[in-house]
């Protein structure tokens, strides 16, 4: 069939391999199939082309094009978490205290929340961590037994394939005994034909 390569190595059973020069052939055998199959100078001309930006984000971006101006990163601005008063000259302006309350209200309430996560932090999250923890233990087991699945499977194909092997071995030395007992039988059987003509003429 198209397509289909036929291996003929018997690995389990082949021998030779260590003889001299063996190595030095197969070599040479590998770098003249290489020099014949060289690949082009573009040789991922069939591939669409690299997009390294696809999952930079604009904030990425901005980052990057600091880094490349060898640019400080900016210190973080704390004036969200002041609590300014109104300008000297609107100190009797009501709407101006509107806005500094608001913004105290505002702080007072992100501090609760903060203070709210930390209590639920303290509250479960040791044994949120535990039970993160116990999931991550549980992959590990699973991950592990499925790994010993696959190295008995590799090991079941390995002993098969070396079964067949070794069986595929006896079978062909029997052949090959076979073939030189018949040759020989035919060349006997060649030799007494020659005598008897020779006897017959």
């Amino acid at each position: 069939m198209a397509g289909e390569v036929l291996v003929d190595a018997l690995p389990y059973i082949d021998q030779g391999y260590d003889e001299p020069g063996i190595r030095e052939a197969v070599m040479a055998m590998v770098e003249e199939e290489t020099r014949r199959y060289r690949p082009t100078k573009n040789y991922l001309e069939h591939l669409p082309q690299l997009s390294l930006h696809q999952f930079e984000s604009e904030i990425m971006k901005t980052e990057f094009e600091r880094l490349q101006s060898r640019l400080p990163m900016e210190m973080m601005s704390m004036k969200r978490y002041e609590l300014p008063q109104p300008p000297a000259g609107k100190t009797t302006d009501v709407a101006s205290w509107g806005e500094c309350v608001d913004n105290s209200s505002a702080q007072l309430e992100h501090q609760a929340t903060r203070i709210a996560n930390l209590e639920l932090m303290a509250r479960y999250g040791a044994e949120a961590w535990k039970a993160y923890n116990a999931a991550l233990v549980r992959m590990l087991h699973q991950l592990q037994r499925q790994l010993q699945d696959l190295r008995k499977q590799i090991q079941e194909v390995n002993w098969q394939r070396k079964t067949t092997q070794t069986e595929a071995g006896e079978k062909l030395k029997h052949l090959e005994t076979s073939w030189v007992s018949l040759v020989s039988k035919n060349f006997e059987i060649e030799r007494a034909c020659v005598e008897l003509e020779k006897e017959i003429a």
